[in-house]
């Protein structure tokens, strides 16, 4: 086994905004419910239907509000009417340039939802999803079949990573592609993912997997997409030590295994 070397220390999460999104999904429906119930108070022979459209819309403003507990609880419902909202408006803030500002926001108010849920109670069965993309182009280290094969270079964020995941024993994966990852994670049942990706496949991860709790990281693509990218491993070595149990011995927490299987 390569000797592995110690990684600094992760500091606190970064303060990560969704505030745009939070504006847009909280706030128009409660402009929505507010117009509505001032119908019904202007226009008595159609009070009924107002009043009816005016409750739709403080039920659809209402699981912005859920949070801890609560989210966990109504997961996959309330993670689906925000993919929903996120992709509604996703060409019209395309059309103005914003696409990936309102998917980082999006991001941001998912992650911060994530956090409040996992800050007290700490996730014991953790998945940590990876691209392909952020090894070297040029690199024949074949990592999707054992990551050991890394040559620990420092040329490219998956030195870091191994070590990290190796020293901490971290359940993990690299992909080269997405529904592959979706798979994975379907099998393993985590109750946390840590992911890492492309804005773009952030959003569709949160939508295709809208029943597990996920925290997520997105991609610098200095070079385009799917070419030599690169993560903050400090983003992730901070996201594991505020949500993640440590593991510090083997008896403390299992490893994952694929639904189905006997322990």
């Amino acid at each position: 086994m390569k000797e592995l070397r110690t990684l600094p220390a992760p500091g606190p999460l970064p303060e990560e905004s969704g505030s745009l999104f939070l504006w847009v999904r909280r706030g128009v429906p409660l402009l929505l419910g507010a117009g509505a119930f001032l119908g019904a108070t202007m226009h008595a022979g159609g009070r009924g239907w107002w009043l009816l459209a005016g409750v739709g819309a403080l039920a659809a403003a209402w699981p912005s509000f859920l949070r801890g507990e609560a989210f966990l609880r109504n997961r996959t419902t309330i993670v689906r009417q925000d993919c929903l909202w996120a992709n509604a408006l996703r060409p019209l803030a395309r059309r103005f340039g914003l696409e990936d500002v309102w998917i980082l926001s999006f991001c941001g108010y998912n992650n911060r939802r994530v956090r409040e849920s996992f800050g007290i109670r700490r996730s014991h069965r953790t998945l940590i999803l990876l691209p392909h993309c952020i090894q070297m182009a040029r690199c024949k280290a074949d990592i999707l079949d054992e990551l050991e094969a890394c040559y620990d270079c420092g040329l490219c964020p998956v030195g870091d990573y191994m070590n990290a995941a190796l020293l901490n024993r971290w359940e993990g994966r690299i992909f080269n592609r997405s529904h592959k990852a979706y798979r994975d994670a379907r099998e393993h049942r985590p109750d946390l993912i840590v992911a890492v990706s492309c804005t773009d496949r952030l959003l569709k991860g949160l939508t295709k997997l809208p029943e597990i709790p996920s925290y997520v990281i997105p991609l610098s693509l200095p070079h385009g997409m799917c070419v030599d990218t690169d993560f903050s491993i400090s983003h992730l070595l901070a996201a594991m030590e505020a949500l993640v149990e440590p593991r510090r011995s083997s008896a403390e927490i299992l490893p994952l295994r694929r639904e189905g299987d006997i322990a």
